[in-house]
């Protein structure tokens, strides 16, 4: 009893346990002390009730006392307060109910409430209901060939895709204003528009990422770009599978609603493709498919806050995919092959039938792909069904390469001269320059990306010499340069006469170094 006693807590807050109550439970453990608690508690209400006359009973009643009407008032009004919707808390209970824990120290059961003993009740979070935020209205939402003219302005060639992603991410937007505007209603509700997901092919080099780079640039909707080669399976060593829709909420400021109507671009889609031999546990393959599809079709999904992967201390966020829309890409190498194969043994036999080599030479061979190639490929059923859209990319030519050397917005050649311009250098490149460029780029076999491994070759001796001597005012870059049988064309500045007199230089300088 002293020990109970003097352990700091406030007994008196127990429900139903006074001093005398717990010293007779501790003399008597079986309950007897309690018994006869409640004796003396009857006995001494019975003599209070004896106090009262029935006169004073029926005054009361007829005519209730200015006191009695004032805490009938104040009652009504805690009890308003109480069932207030902008209270975030509600409390389990009045204080005066205890937990069962048992028998102990000869306490009754149901007589410990420990949140008394705390000075606190148990508190449960009221689960706040979601209110819709209109993104944009329908008159701002671009149209396909808007989308398309933006992205001519970066990307090269690849019309059908710029097609397919243009009206893609118009009807991803009209989707997003059907959910969330209040105009949506005079549509209709009746019917509900599902999204389309789409798997991007072509060969490493074409472009695909680049696209949805250049794409994440122009919408308003944020879009998130994760990388398929980082996922395994739930349990082993690397990225879950939500670990794509945690950049997803970041891309969206940590706004759940703005994340859930959001665009996901799953680059190398292909290097999770199904392993065709393996003695070990497939965690990188066919179990991370498996796991994409409840992704893919739509679900309720929780997201680790600012890591790729769950633990008991990452906060957790809960998203649905229904109206997220999904791009995938890959390079899928050998897929050509397998297209070929298929092709070559539905070709007829005899002197009419096709050769062999007929497909080798062709350069949009995987625009006949079909889902029996990718399933040979590794890809399963499932996942191929939750991608019902397939677009492809031609493989660069010469004349595609040419162009991306100097068209784009952000073309190579523009952000070299940029840097030569920083020094007051223009610099320049012939035409069978640009040729050779793009036919070195053709033989590497990586697409655009083996451009600047070029350039970046025979650059480096020009941005090295160029700032030793300030009087060189431009460089043509020539065939021979590159061929390494001669060397760029460079032209010195010219000045005025007042230049020279502040300048004090010699007399006027000729191009110092010529070669054709």
């Amino acid at each position: 009893f002293d020990m109970m006693m003097g352990s700091g807590m406030d007994w008196t807050k127990m429900s139903g346990i006074t001093p005398e109550l717990l010293k007779n439970m501790y003399l008597n453990p079986m309950g007897s002390g309690d018994r006869a608690q409640k004796q003396e508690n009857t006995g001494t209400a019975a003599g209070k009730k004896d106090d009262v006359s029935e006169a004073e009973k029926q005054n009361s009643v007829d005519n209730p006392t200015e006191a009695d009407t004032d805490e009938d008032a104040e009652q009504t009004v805690v009890d308003a307060d109480e069932t207030e919707d902008g209270d975030d808390f509600e409390e389990d209970g009045d204080g005066s109910e205890g937990i069962p824990l048992g028998n102990i120290f000869g306490i009754p059961v149901g007589q410990i409430d420990l949140g008394a003993l705390m000075g606190q009740g148990h508190k449960r979070r009221k689960k706040k209901k979601k209110v819709k935020k209109e993104l944009f209205k329908l008159s701002e939402i671009p149209a396909p060939h808007a989308i398309k003219a933006q992205l001519d302005e970066y990307v090269i060639g690849q019309e059908q895709a710029k097609k397919v992603i243009a009206v893609a991410v118009y009807n991803h937007y009209k989707r997003v204003f059907s959910k969330t505007s209040p105009d949506a209603g005079k549509y209709g509700t009746d019917v509900d528009i599902e999204k389309s997901n789409i798997l991007m092919i072509g060969p490493t080099g074409s472009g695909k990422t680049y696209l949805v780079k250049t794409l994440a640039k122009l919408l308003d909707v944020p879009l998130a770009i994760a990388d398929a080669t980082s996922l395994t399976e739930a349990g082993y060593i690397g990225d879950d599978i939500e670990s794509v829709l945690t950049k997803l909420l970041a891309a969206a400021g940590g706004d759940v609603q703005k994340a859930e109507m959001g665009i996901v671009f799953i680059d190398e889609i292909d290097k999770i493709a199904k392993k065709k031999s393996t003695n070990t546990r497939d965690v990188s393959g066919e179990s991370v498919q498996q796991e994409l599809l409840k992704l893919l079709e739509g679900a309720d999904v929780e997201v680790p806050v600012g890591t790729g992967q769950k633990n008991a201390m990452t906060p957790m966020e809960m998203i649905n995919t229904d109206n997220i829309l999904f791009i995938c890409g890959g390079a899928f190498p050998d897929l050509e092959n397998i297209i070929k194969e298929r092709l070559t043994n539905t070709t007829s036999i005899g002197f009419g039938s096709d050769p062999k080599d007929k497909y080798d030479k062709d350069p949009d061979i995987l625009s006949k792909v079909t889902n029996q190639d990718l399933r040979e490929f590794g890809m399963i059923p499932e996942f191929l069904g939750r991608l019902p859209v397939t677009v492809t990319l031609q493989g660069l030519t010469k004349e595609f390469l040419v162009r991306i050397l100097k068209e784009p917005k952000n073309a190579i050649l523009k952000q070299y001269k940029k840097l030569l311009a920083m020094d007051e250098v223009n610099l320049n490149f012939d035409d069978d320059a640009l040729e050779w460029i793009a036919e070195q780029a053709l033989k590497k076999d990586t697409g655009a990306r083996a451009l600047r491994a070029i350039i970046e070759e025979f650059m480096l001796d020009i941005m090295f010499e160029i700032p030793k001597d300030p009087e060189i005012g431009s460089v043509t870059i020539t065939r021979a340069y590159l061929e390494k049988h001669g060397g760029p064309r460079i032209e010195m500045r010219e000045y005025s006469t007042a230049d020279k007199k502040a300048a004090a230089l010699p007399g006027p300088t000729e191009a110092c170094y010529k070669a054709e």
